[in-house]
């Protein structure tokens, strides 16, 4: 027999992947923790979790990636964001709980190994995970030249995190009185994107032009990266405590009065003011080319991407804190009995400034 098949003409081209993972190496070991054990190319990330240092530790655990945001990134030929995209979706879940993040493995799968892509993509999630503290201890980079297009990718994670059995946060210490403090979005987030899309295309939308109110390209806009609140988070309670700091929601796809909800007891429920904070434009624009703003409430962020649930006397200085980190934060609402009329746990009120 003469010839035959080689796995590059069947779609995976192995040198273009070890390429790949030289041209990312330096940004991966550029998130290590002193915990981390080895170094990248090892078929398992391996890290020493110091139990002496925790009372009763729980480890959490969070799965997500980007969504459809991907499609924008491929159209604008930009893909040094969307791996933060995707760190800030699995961390600001495990900081809801309290949980600070350790280590987090990717998963990238594509049409085809473009080594400066696939190193860009996985830059972005280097830099995601300094920003919250945690170690990018291994991934996978799938090629599937047979199922994807060659420009085609998509990006998965799981996060791992630690928190004391007896500071877990969460509707378990909500009451009724609690102040309910806001923390501003970036944008978008990684959250709606088929509905923005839908809007873009629709309008006929040029993502290289720039609408009137926003203040940038609407490309650029769009591909604003999450904001990583999981440092932030856990610098309020470690300077508050669990006794002033309650919950935190993390607010993705179901919008800010479905996911606050989430951390609310039976029988309180979360009232939220609109008319403490703008609409941001970019939402504006696209209750403009035709969403309902009952349905922009619920696929979008509408500027708040995490929400805070403190004790009353704390709510200043939760504010403060915030503010000083560079996190714009504000008094959004309060807990409080739900009444017999209101039968959600959220609720928005009055209108937006």
């Amino acid at each position: 027999m003469t010839g035959g098949f080689t796995y590059a003409e069947s779609g995976v081209d192995i040198d273009a992947g070890e390429r790949a993972v030289t041209l990312m190496k330096s940004a991966v070991e550029a998130t290590n923790r002193p915990e981390v054990v080895g170094g990248l190319g090892g078929f398992a990330g391996l890290f020493a979790l110091d139990t002496q240092k925790y009372r009763k530790p729980l480890l959490a655990s969070s799965t997500d990636g980007v969504g459809t945001k991907i499609a924008l990134a491929r159209q604008l030929d930009r893909h040094d964001t969307v791996g933060i995209d995707l760190v800030a979706m699995c961390v600001d879940d495990l900081v809801a709980c309290g949980a600070e993040p350790l280590f987090l493995q990717d998963y990238v799968a594509c049409g085809k190994v473009v080594p400066e892509r696939i190193a860009a993509i996985v830059t972005g999630i280097a830099t995601g995970c300094r920003l919250a503290g945690a170690s990018l201890v291994g991934g996978e980079t799938a090629e599937h030249g047979d199922l994807m297009d060659a420009d085609e990718y998509d990006l998965a994670a799981t996060a791992v995190g630690v928190v004391e059995a007896d500071a877990v946060l969460g509707p378990e210490r909500v009451r009724s009185g609690d102040v309910v403090v806001a923390m501003a979005s970036s944008g978008f987030h990684s959250n709606g994107y088929s509905l923005v899309r839908r809007v873009v295309a629709s309008a006929g939308l040029d993502l290289h032009a720039t609408p009137a109110g926003l203040d940038r390209e609407l490309g650029a806009t769009l591909l604003e990266p999450t904001r990583i609140y999981a440092l932030d988070c856990l610098a309020l309670v470690a300077e508050l405590g669990v006794d002033a700091v309650h919950a935190f929601a993390h607010i993705t796809g179901g919008g800010l009065a479905a996911n606050s909800g989430r951390v609310v007891p039976d029988g309180l429920v979360a009232v939220l003011d609109r008319s403490t904070w703008a609409l941001p434009a970019a939402v504006q624009l696209m209750e403009a080319h035709g969403v309902p703003r009952g349905e922009s409430e619920r696929a979008f962020n509408c500027g708040v991407g995490m929400v805070a649930a403190v004790a009353p006397e704390a709510a200043d200085r939760t504010v403060a804190l915030l503010t000083d980190r560079g996190v714009p934060a504000w008094v959004a609402g309060e807990i409080g009995p739900r009444g017999d009329v209101q039968a959600v746990p959220s609720r928005l009120v009055g209108s937006y400034r």
